[in-house]
C-alpha cells in the first residue's frame, strides 16, 4: 500500500481535498510496467483534454514556473505516485475554485500521467542530440 507524504503540512486544506486525496492514496494499486496505473483505468482522456484546455492549466503553469511550464512536471519531484499526481491535480481544484467532479479530476490526472508522468508506463525515449 502506498505511503502518501507528498503533501504539505501547510497546504492541507480542512475542505476535505486532503480527506478526498488520502482516500485516492489508499485505493492506488501499483500497475505492472507497461499498463496504465488502476486509479486511471477508467479516465476519460478526452474530457481531461478539454478541461486541460478549458481552464487554461498551461498559463497558470508558465505563470508559476516560466518558459513553457513544463518545468511543473517533475516526475522525480514531490509527486511519486499516481495517487500523489490525482491529489495534486485535485488540490489546484479546490485552491483555484474549479469545482471539477472527482472523475474530472481523475480525467486530467490521467492525461497528465500519459503525457508527462508515465506512472506504470514505459518511459518515453529521450531524443538523441
Amino acid at each position: 500500500m502506498p505511503v502518501c507524504t507528498w503533501l504539505p503540512k501547510t497546504r492541507r486544506s480542512p475542505a476535505g481535498g486532503l480527506a478526498q486525496a488520502l482516500l485516492w492514496c489508499v485505493a492506488a494499486v501499483a500497475a505492472p510496467a507497461g499498463a496504465t496505473p488502476e486509479i486511471f483505468r477508467e479516465a476519460d482522456v478526452v474530457l481531461g483534454e478539454q478541461l486541460l484546455k478549458e481552464h487554461a492549466c498551461a498559463a497558470c503553469h508558465i505563470r508559476r514556473v516560466g518558459g513553457d511550464g513544463s518545468a511543473i512536471y517533475r516526475p522525480q519531484g514531490r509527486i511519486g505516485t499516481p495517487a500523489a499526481l490525482r491529489g495534486m491535480v485535485d488540490l489546484c481544484s479546490v485552491e483555484l475554485k474549479l469545482s471539477l467532479f472527482p472523475e474530472e479530476v481523475t480525467a486530467v490526472a490521467a492525461v497528465l500521467n500519459r503525457d508527462h508522468y508515465r506512472f506504470g508506463m514505459t518511459p518515453k525515449p529521450r531524443p538523441q542530440p
